[in-house]
């Protein structure tokens, strides 16, 4: 089983703390003659696939190497911009590597707010008073499970569908966030989180839980 990201967000849906566990990395490398026959686009400061698909390569990959060296966002690493690289018949053939960027950490601040706003939405479409707001989203390939302490502190877990135990595991962070991070003199409340000893808890309430399968409340 596979946990892939851990978020934290305070009660005022900003982002506190966030870990990457498991980034799987679909990539895909091949090797174009001229005309390059993909269209490519700038997009938030990295280059993407606007249109064509082949051989792995999608709508929505970005452009992570030219000839085995990575790029610098927009530019390679001469620093000469992508898009007019591409155009210039003498740089062909290439070899061009594609795959899903990475998040930025603007991207992750961004995304933790809108699940804020989301989960408060979900509370106010509630036909019952009192409604805990959302808990579980699932897609085909994961699923977010959310738990909200009475403070208002959210736990953010992106999971394998298959992971079972994931309402203990999310009880088990609360606790190493307790115990941690609020016990250490040094942390202010809804500051973001930097306490080497959480880290390395919480890293270990991962590996157990996706060695098992599961978290049970003896882990």
């Amino acid at each position: 089983m596979v946990i892939f990201s851990v978020y934290v967000v305070n009660k005022a849906g900003g982002l506190i703390y966030q870990y990457d566990n498991y980034v799987p990395r679909a990539e895909a490398e091949k090797t174009f003659s001229y005309p390059f026959d993909l269209v490519l686009k700038h997009h938030d400061e990295k280059v993407v696939v606007s249109f064509g698909q082949r051989d792995g390569i999608r709508v929505g990959h970005a452009l992570l190497s030219i000839n085995g060296v990575d790029v610098i966002g927009k530019n390679t690493a001469e620093g000469k911009d992508i898009l007019e690289y591409l155009k210039d018949p003498a740089n062909f053939p290439v070899s061009i590597r594609f795959g899903r960027a990475r998040l930025s950490s603007n991207e992750k601040l961004m995304l933790a707010s809108m699940f804020h706003s989301l989960f408060a939405i979900g509370s106010q479409l509630s036909p019952e008073v009192g409604s805990s707001g959302i808990e579980m989203l699932e897609t085909d390939m994961f699923k977010i499970h959310c738990f909200q302490t009475l403070t208002g502190i959210k736990f953010i877990l992106l999971a394998d569908p298959r992971q079972s135990g994931v309402d203990v595991l999310l009880r088990k962070i609360y606790e190493i966030y307790s115990d941690f991070a609020l016990k250490n003199p040094f942390y202010s409340l809804e500051m973001p989180i930097r306490c080497e000893l959480f880290d390395q808890n919480l890293k270990s309430a991962l590996e157990i839980a996706e060695k098992a399968g599961n978290f049970g409340a003896g882990s």
